[in-house]
């Protein structure tokens, strides 16, 4: 496992630099997890990234499948982008640490599409307590793994408001992507407002 989160964050450190701080917290009955956060330009253009390191330590299985290959299975870390300044984003390390734990503590597989939820707000003031998680291969790009080993792919994660999430279960992940597109969202505004919704 080692050997594979010290590809992860020099693949993370390639595409987004040295970090400038890192937190790491760890779960009872799961293995570490870290969080490395990124600034990327400086005055009000700055971004911050937040990723996960630990995640994909483990391929995602049901913990409770006695069958569950230890080596096969899908591998990924999360990523989250927000403007700095406008609100205390670094809260959301602790809520970042517990969806990447999510596989090994409830046997969740995350991937493009689906939603996760923190059940509070992912920092003080926040809008928002889900996340939609988008497609890799964008900002960091899939590390490839020596065989049998799946790659890690890097998701990113899109918050939502509680009435984006809700309409989302109802007409799926695309059908919300659109919706921001079409008005222009910002979803790198920590502080945004709920897209418009209604036809």
């Amino acid at each position: 496992m080692a050997n594979v989160l010290e590809l992860v964050e020099a693949r993370l450190q390639t595409a987004l630099g040295r970090p400038d701080a890192r937190a790491a917290i760890t779960f009872l009955g799961t293995e570490r997890i870290e969080v490395l956060r990124f600034v990327d330009g400086s005055g009000a253009d700055a971004i911050v990234r937040y990723a996960t390191l630990g995640m994909s330590g483990q391929p995602m299985a049901d913990p409770a499948d006695p069958l569950a290959d230890p080596v096969r299975g899908p591998r990924a870390e999360l990523l989250l982008t927000v403007r700095a300044g406008r609100a205390d984003t670094d809260k959301v390390l602790r809520p970042l640490a517990v969806l990447a734990a999510s596989p090994q503590v409830e046997g969740v597989i995350v991937a493009p599409g689906g939603s996760l939820d923190v059940g509070e707000p992912l920092w003080p003031g926040a809008p928002f307590s889900s996340v939609l998680v988008a497609a890799s291969g964008g900002l960091v790009p899939d590390l490839e793994l020596d065989a049998p080993l799946d790659p890690v792919r890097f998701l990113p994660l899109l918050p939502m408001t509680a009435n984006e999430a809700a309409w989302k279960r109802v007409h799926g992940a695309e059908a919300l992507e659109s919706r921001w597109l079409a008005a222009g969202t910002d979803l790198r505004d920590p502080l945004r407002t709920a897209v418009t919704l209604q036809d």
